[in-house]
């Protein structure tokens, strides 16, 4: 039998009190917390308290492709920050590979050193307006519950589809239902009579929500709101006095995260800006860990006699930092070093694009008013915006000045013309960015100020078969992502620094994002309002349907 004691300071989140005691583990399970001191103290008192041991955190929503690393890859640098658990939602390779790439996830992240656990995708494609790699039905998803192998349907997006009792969609929730799993949902913005529909369905989390009045009544409702900050998409400081508020209705998540952000954190950054704010302790990491393990049924730490070991140690509270993590007992991080193997990949991908040429690019047409999505900074919402364009030998030119660049993005699985655009926002002066990341079909995307530099930057992820690039001053670098065009065989520290260099080459060509390449990966996300473009064209969001790039 396998026994160890670890002594130091625990945290009683009924009472929010924190007392001295002794952790026994037998074999990876927690046999018991023996309180051996004699005086408990609470929050005010904190500079008094040792070595703290705490539950470890828990993402309660990520989509562990974003982070452009395999799940072992992913789990080896979120370990260093205290992540025990996450729930990830495969979504962007099963858009790709389907099952397939599904599988490949699960099997990767057997072998992790943190419990990755998955959701069952629930719209593959996102919608059936762009081309996807791959449909999975109610029939599909259900051996992935049969096998015990997810821990929920994941984010329903088609929010119309349940509001219109799509066959397709409601058979996929009573699948869930009929295993005994929860739905997560997205549904930006839904309220009112819409939204209680929705709920009824039995949604029963959101992660969209982006002001206090839209997550209040959803949880007025009975949903869970989590609060989201990610690369991208960032709702933490407009959403974080619903923790005190309603501390058993809040969870944290990053749902999308990018490599260099997961190099210097991952959910203890917002353990502390949260303590700095002013929020709970107690209430604060419940969302972090507790609430989320109980919400999915999670076979995760809570610290309580009969759970898997799964525990972190932090050395104070001021500031909030994980010097070991434990996974079943054993220490995957401590002494600032990781201590796991990371198994080797074999690359699997669909990607059939072929190289195009600037005139591929040419928008033809006389000056007139023209369409332009306008892109915001941190928002996946995007803006429908106007302009007045000249036109040069019958070909519709951009305005750099006003910021108004070309957009394009490209089928990958198919031989098709790309599709184009105008958008701002980006702030570029010069140069071009592409991806193969656009959610959620995750064709080709690329933004840029010239026709030239867009298909170089488009013809290198080509070549390499998925990756993200930019094209400037006569060259180009590329990160090449051959896991289905989404992810590297790298390790984070490899992908992060690569990532970090593009990034920042992009920001030195004039965009101000904070994150170009999240930012670029979901203007074609034609499930998000106002206006995007797909693979076939330009998509207006709200009225659901195809739109003319002419404004007159």
């Amino acid at each position: 039998m396998n026994t160890k004691q670890i002594s130091g300071w625990f945290a009683d989140f009924d009472s929010q009190e924190f007392f001295f005691g002794v952790l026994s583990i037998e074999n990876g399970i927690v046999n018991g917390i023996e309180e051996t001191g004699e005086k408990r103290f609470t929050w005010n008192n904190r500079s008094k308290l040792g070595q703290i041991i705490l539950p470890g955190l828990v993402d309660s929503h990520v989509h562990i492709e974003s982070s452009m690393l395999m799940p072992s890859r992913f789990a080896h640098q979120a370990v260093r920050f205290g992540t025990i658990a996450t729930v990830s939602d495969p979504h962007e390779i099963a858009n790709v590979l389907g099952l397939e790439g599904i599988r490949l996830m699960i099997k990767d992240a057997k072998s992790a050193c943190l419990k990755i656990y998955f959701t069952a995708p629930s719209c593959v494609p996102a919608t059936s307006l762009e081309t996807a790699g791959a449909i999975l039905e109610a029939g599909d998803l259900k051996q992935l519950f049969a096998e015990n192998a997810v821990v929920a349907l994941g984010e329903m997006m088609n929010y119309p589809g349940v509001l219109f009792s799509d066959p397709g969609v409601l058979a996929k929730i009573n699948l869930a239902k009929a295993y005994g799993k929860t739905v997560d949902g997205h549904a930006p913005g839904l309220t009112g009579p819409q939204l209680e529909t929705y709920i009824k369905a039995g949604i029963g989390t959101d992660h969209e929500c982006s002001t206090m009045e839209e997550a209040e009544e959803k949880i007025a409702g009975g949903m869970k709101v989590l609060i989201r900050e990610g690369s991208s998409a960032r709702n933490f400081e407009q959403l974080y006095p619903l923790i005190d508020k309603y501390p058993g209705m809040v969870m944290l998540c990053s749902d999308d995260y990018h490599p260099d952000d997961l190099m210097s954190a991952h959910l203890d950054r917002l353990i502390r800006r949260g303590l700095e704010s002013g929020i709970n302790f107690f209430n604060l990491y419940r969302a972090a860990s507790l609430n989320p393990a109980a919400h999915y049924q999670l076979q995760t730490g809570m610290l309580k006699p009969g759970d898997p070991a799964d525990f972190i140690v932090v050395s104070g509270l001021d500031p909030f930092i994980v010097t070991a993590t434990y996974i079943d007992g054993i220490p995957v991080f401590s002494n600032g070093k990781v201590e796991a193997v990371l198994p080797e990949i074999e690359p699997m991908n669909a990607f059939h694009a072929k190289a195009i040429q600037p005139s591929d690019l040419e928008i033809k047409g006389e000056a007139g008013l023209y369409k332009v999505i306008r892109a915001w900074d941190g928002e996946l919402l995007t803006g429908l915006e106007t302009a007045q364009l000249i036109a040069s030998e019958g070909v519709v030119q951009g305005d750099l000045k006003r910021d108004i660049l070309k957009i394009v993005v490209l089928n990958r699985y198919n031989l098709a013309k790309p599709a184009v655009g105008w958008i701002s926002g980006f702030g570029m002066k010069s140069g071009a960015m592409a991806s193969s990341i656009a959610h959620d079909s995750h064709n080709i995307i690329a933004v840029g100020t010239s026709d030239l530099e867009i298909s170089d930057a488009i013809n290198q992820i080509i070549l390499h078969k998925g990756g993200i690039s930019v094209a400037a001053a006569g060259e180009s670098k590329t990160l090449p992502l051959p896991v289905a065009g989404l992810m590297s065989t790298g390790t984070a520290s490899e992908v992060g620094t690569k990532y970090a260099e593009l990034s920042d080459l992009a920001k030195s060509q004039g965009s101000e994002l904070k994150a170009p390449f999240m930012a670029l990966s979901f203007m074609a996300l034609l499930v998000i309002p106002h206006l995007k473009l797909g693979d076939r064209g330009l998509f207006d969001c709200d009225k659901f349907q195809f739109t003319t790039i002419t404004a007159d």
